[in-house]
């Protein structure tokens, strides 16, 4: 077992959290391990500090190997791949950096990863932007990689697919699961139940105790009653002995109701398990749709230069639908939503059709509106319901009044789609939703997705979202518009 990097004592403080609180840390060549967690969790900061880019005090970091690191976010720097081949089958072309998509950039950042003679790759969401072929591809190439590797990611066919281990990052501290992403959400489900259970039988034993102490106390009350009256009734000399007998019975009574309550505060206090949130959806007559079908698009044509994007392609947008939209990088998915939102020819959409669109970094805020303010407006759904919506995408009760400014960029991205979903809105156009949430936030998305009353058309390479959510699977492919069955 070969050691790659041991570290102690681990410790990050932002805003008076303890982001990372961490007393010993091991990672081994053998280890294939997917790092998850919320928003704001700390992931991306373990992974700098196991790599010596952020140095906490007191922390005792040994490396023992070489790494290299896929950033999230980062300008692609341009280096030689002595892998040529490796460049050809990802479709990478070094010479052209500066016109690269986001999912071209991806995939030369990869490629120059695997390209090196490392002991290990530390990657942070390394499908983000990569289409179904090239996220295959990578899986392929990390099955095979002898190293270790050490990932975030949101993609939970991606995680079951390439690692064997899961670190949970919460309140600091890693909770280590085996087996993958599907392992450690079966083995979560079954830490809730024995939570439930034990949280049963906690409020039942202190519903019990708290029942016989108000019995202890209603006897001693009444002793007392009787006492009090023979009292008043007696002239005999015998009367002190009684009174002796009655005092006696009441203070056993009373010291029995004390020592129970020393057990209800022996007890301690114990937190319910979450309960997951839940709304109903609903549309108001107003924004009702009779059209079986509301986007149509018929024999539309779309080039850029000598570049063919769709060549007289037809689709059809069945009423209240969840229709997901995939294929390759640069196919024209976006290019879709745009014609479809300015209505170009060949495209119907209902005059009564109010369409909504996300697109990460596409939203306009006033930053010092406060989370609650900038969801009601244009929300016809309680205060209450907006709660249920928000705290299902990871919103603490303490986060609804503050102000946009102080949220970080994948709580902007929460709460935009929060909004999307609780406007007046009968028809989404969705792209890529789930990049860059965590994967709670993934798994709340899709249930509100799927309870959503309108028509939703998404754009996502996550298999696991196409598969939960979708009735129906289109794929652009040689300039046509195809259903995927």
């Amino acid at each position: 077992m070969e050691l790659l990097i041991k570290a102690k004592d681990i410790c990050v403080e932002y805003k008076g959290r303890d982001v990372l609180d961490i007393d010993d840390l091991e990672l081994y060549a053998y280890d294939r391990i997917g790092l998850v967690g919320g928003n704001g969790a700390g992931k991306s900061t373990l992974l700098k500090v196991l790599l010596g880019e952020i140095t906490p005090p007191g922390s005792k970091i040994s490396r023992l190997g070489q790494f290299t690191y896929i950033r999230q976010l980062e300008e692609v720097v341009l280096q030689e791949i002595n892998d040529h081949a490796l460049m050809g089958r990802l479709g990478v072309d070094r010479l052209k950096v500066e016109s690269m998509s986001g999912g071209e950039e991806t995939r030369l950042k990869i490629a120059q990863a695997l390209s090196g003679q490392v002991h290990g790759i530390f990657a942070d969401e390394p499908t983000c932007h990569l289409d179904r072929e090239g996220t295959g591809f990578l899986i392929g190439q990390l099955k095979y990689f002898s190293g270790a590797l050490l990932i975030i990611s949101h993609d939970r066919y991606f995680l079951d697919e390439v690692v064997d281990k899961i670190w949970e990052l919460k309140d600091g501290k890693i909770t280590e699961y085996w087996g993958g992403y599907s392992d450690y959400l079966r083995q979560k489900e079954e830490e809730r139940q024995q939570q439930a259970a034990q949280y049963e039988k906690f409020i039942a034993e202190r519903s019990r105790l708290e029942q016989a102490v108000e019995e202890k106390r209603k006897q001693a009350r009444k002793v007392d009653q009787k006492g009090a009256a023979k009292k008043n009734s007696s002239e005999s000399g015998g009367r002190l002995a009684h009174q002796k007998t009655t005092g006696s019975k009441q203070k056993a009574l009373y010291n029995a109701a004390k020592n129970m309550e020393h057990r209800i505060a022996t007890l301690g206090d114990m937190q319910a398990p979450k309960t997951l949130h839940t709304i109903r959806f609903r549309q108001s007559k107003a924004l009702a749709l009779h059209n079986p079908y509301p986007i149509t698009g018929t024999e539309i044509s779309k080039r850029f230069g000598e570049r063919v994007l769709f060549d007289k392609a037809s689709f059809q947008i069945p009423l209240g639908a969840k229709v997901a939209l995939s294929g390759g990088n640069g196919a024209g998915k976006t290019t879709l939503f745009q014609m479809i939102l300015r209505r170009e020819p060949g495209i119907s959409v209902p005059p009564k059709a109010e369409i909504g669109y996300f697109a990460q970094n596409g939203y306009k805020y006033n930053r010092n509106q406060s989370v609650m303010d900038f969801v009601q407006e244009e929300c016809d759904y309680q205060v209450s319901e907006i709660r249920s919506v928000l705290a299902s995408m990871g919103f603490a009760q303490s986060d609804i009044c503050k102000e946009l400014s102080v949220l970080s960029g994948g709580e902007l991205i929460k709460l935009q789609l929060a909004k999307l979903l609780l406007d007046r809105y009968n028809i989404l156009l969705m792209d890529e939703p789930s990049n860059f949430l965590d994967l709670h936030s993934v798994e709340a998305l899709e249930a509100l997705m799927k309870n959503y009353a309108g028509t939703i058309f998404f754009i996502s390479h996550d298999k696991r979202l196409v598969e939960k959510v979708a009735d129906r699977v289109y794929e652009i492919r040689e300039g046509k518009i195809v259903e995927d069955y």
